[in-house]
């Protein structure tokens, strides 16, 4: 008790010795003196403007403004996606190109490359569609059993990578996603993607070892609110051979369109309509 009374009194010391009183400014000094404010009224007075509130507004004005008074620039804007090179195709990476003679990877029907980037794979992937694009690992050439990897352009504009696994003619997603450091983008109707994949992973039925060579299958097709649908074509392009990751190939395979005159009817029927043509009616 006798330390409270103590310090009570020396509060109100202070508060009579006008220690803990606020200086007025020259301008509030001149006006109390005289006992006219700005107005020239008898009585009035200017409110005096706090020191923290000046402090904090010439702060903020410093802390946005440049040396010359202009607004400091905004952060500078995410990194575009880097274009597909096919140049490096066959050479420090190997391609898989479907679609018209010398297409690449922004005319292509569907474009795929792979590149081994120490324990990783990144696989690069592109097709003519507004939904996704999905490059499959499967040991016969067939759908059913087959790890897949797709990109699925939604809604809101992104393109995400997805795991699926093939139960027969239909795509499951898989909660466990192997693909880290993605990127993707939907521009000219295409959708566009890039990422990583470790080349060896645990044994699970969902998942293959990439260091194994396999059958590529590749797909594309529409997407309604992220969600893939049937594919564009009744019969998706299959590599005539496995490939292996370790062996950078640059393969084309003509689409549909291209492969009518490769076909062993068309053949026939070309000579036939020749030798028909040289020897004449009788």
């Amino acid at each position: 008790m006798v330390l409270l009374r103590s310090f009570a009194q020396l509060t109100v010391l202070l508060f009579q010795s006008g220690w803990w009183w606020v200086a007025p400014s020259p301008t509030d000094e001149g006006a109390l003196r005289t006992g006219h404010g700005d107005h020239g009224e008898p009585g009035h007075q200017e409110h005096h403007k706090d020191s923290y509130s000046t402090f904090a507004s010439e702060f903020l004005e410093s802390r946005y403004l440049s040396d010359d008074g202009y607004p400091f620039p905004t952060a500078p804007p995410v990194d575009p996606f880097a274009k597909i090179k096919v140049s490096d195709c066959g050479v420090t990476k190997g391609c898989i190109r479907y679609g018209k003679p010398g297409c690449d990877a922004e005319t292509c029907d569907y474009f795929l490359s792979y590149r081994r980037i120490g324990t990783d794979v990144e696989f690069e992937m592109s097709a003519d569609t507004d939904g996704w694009v999905a490059v499959g690992f499967s040991s016969d050439k067939k759908m059913g059993g087959d790890d897949v990897m797709g990109c699925v352009h939604d809604d809101n504009g992104r393109v995400r990578i997805h795991h699926f696994y093939n139960v027969g003619q239909w795509a499951k997603e898989i909660k466990r996603n192997p693909a880290r450091d993605e990127e993707g983008i939907f521009e000219n109707n295409r959708v566009t993607c890039r990422f990583k994949r470790p080349l060896y992973v645990p044994r699970e039925e969902t998942l293959v070892d990439l260091h194994l060579s396999w059958y590529y299958l590749f797909a594309w097709g529409p997407a309604i609110q992220g969600s893939i649908t049937r594919h564009d074509i009744d019969s998706p392009p299959v590599s005539d051979h496995m490939i292996s990751i370790y062996k950078y190939e640059d393969i084309f395979m003509p689409s549909t369109a291209y492969q009518t005159f490769n076909s062993p009817i068309c053949l026939l029927l070309i000579v036939a309509l020749t030798f028909y043509l040289l020897m004449g009616t009788p």
